[in-house]
């Protein structure tokens, strides 16, 4: 029986930086309120190229198996070089790729990371064989027995593995704890609200929240000033079924809701800020493990994942330098 299986994609990722961008306001839109611009026909410097590992799924996968927590990696990678060190590096980093699916005559997922000089970061992703992704019957049987599952932004087929997937969730267990991706919130809660049901743990940012909320019945024309403050949207949120709601806000810290009590923290003081690409990711699973180690203490859980995702800010790469037990 695994602690957690993660389900998702993979990716090979190429980060650099670059202070040629102007960032701009853009507040008539609240879902791009913020946008990094570049001159037209300019050619921009780039300081230096980094080689490194992502994709929701590999992220969340180490960073549970860093907790000491027993965990299988459930994604799609290309029959190509890239899947293969894809496969090594969960592997080097204690996770169960035996779950792992190579799509023949197909590329493995990669992502383009642009960095800017404050650590945000745009990301051009390429979802290649993540498009892939098929929960067959030897998935489920291992679903059945895991403590946790973990999902995070699915691709292709997703309809059908979110069936497969909450198929396997009971009164009994297991926990599931869920970072959408953007297809699945933008259908809206009526279209995952049978889900969001048996989901534990419901975790986005504040921009993923509100493009949920502003694509569901009864909320598509409601006002930006009440869905901009944060306590509205996660309980509405909330309302949709899940145990608890998690709405990470950046520099400005992260909002809980458990149906009773609002929990606020701020970030901790990192010692720079490097790179935030996969902090969520981090920041999530990290709650996730905290949650379940822990015994459901969210402060505690939220403490712990703060922690983490300081650590990870602090270097480049989305699986380097986090808390190891």
């Amino acid at each position: 029986m695994y602690d957690f299986i993660t389900i998702g994609g993979t990716t090979r990722d190429i980060s650099f930086f670059t202070d040629q961008g102007v960032l701009l306001n853009n507040d008539a839109d609240i879902l791009r309120q913020k946008l990094l611009a570049f001159e037209s026909g300019a050619k921009i410097k780039v300081d230096k190229f980094y080689y490194s590992y992502g994709g929701g799924a590999a992220n969340a996968a180490v960073c549970l198996a860093n907790f000491g927590l027993r965990t299988a990696c459930l994604a799609p990678v290309g029959d190509d070089k890239n899947g293969r060190l894809i496969i090594e590096n969960l592997r080097a980093r204690r996770v169960d790729t035996r779950l792992m699916d190579k799509i023949k005559n197909e590329e493995s997922g990669s992502s383009f990371i642009l960095i800017a000089p404050d650590g945000e970061r745009i990301i051009f992703a390429q979802r290649a064989a993540n498009t892939s992704l098929a929960i067959n019957e030897k998935d489920i049987s291992y679903l059945k027995k895991t403590k946790g599952i973990y999902i995070a932004s699915l691709a292709g087929d997703w309809p059908g593995n979110l069936r497969k997937i909450f198929s396997v969730v009971g009164a009994k267990g297991p926990n599931v704890f869920w970072n959408p991706g953007t297809t699945q919130l933008l259908g809206g809660a009526e279209k995952i609200k049978m889900y969001l049901k048996k989901t534990t743990v419901l975790a986005c940012n504040k921009d993923e929240a509100l493009a949920l909320v502003l694509n569901s019945e009864g909320y598509k024309n409601t006002d930006h000033e009440v869905l901009n403050k944060t306590e509205n949207l996660i309980k509405i949120i909330h309302s949709f079924g899940p145990k608890i709601v998690v709405i990470t806000l950046g520099t400005d810290g992260v909002v809980v809701f458990d149906g009773r009590k609002v929990y606020r923290h701020g970030i901790l003081k990192e010692k720079k800020r490097v790179d935030t690409t996969g902090v969520g990711d981090i920041f999530n699973s990290s709650f996730a493990a905290g949650w379940t180690l822990l015994k459901g203490d969210i402060d505690k859980a939220l403490h712990l994942s703060l922690q983490n995702a300081a650590a990870k800010v602090a270097h480049i790469g989305a699986q380097t330098s986090l808390i190891k037990i």
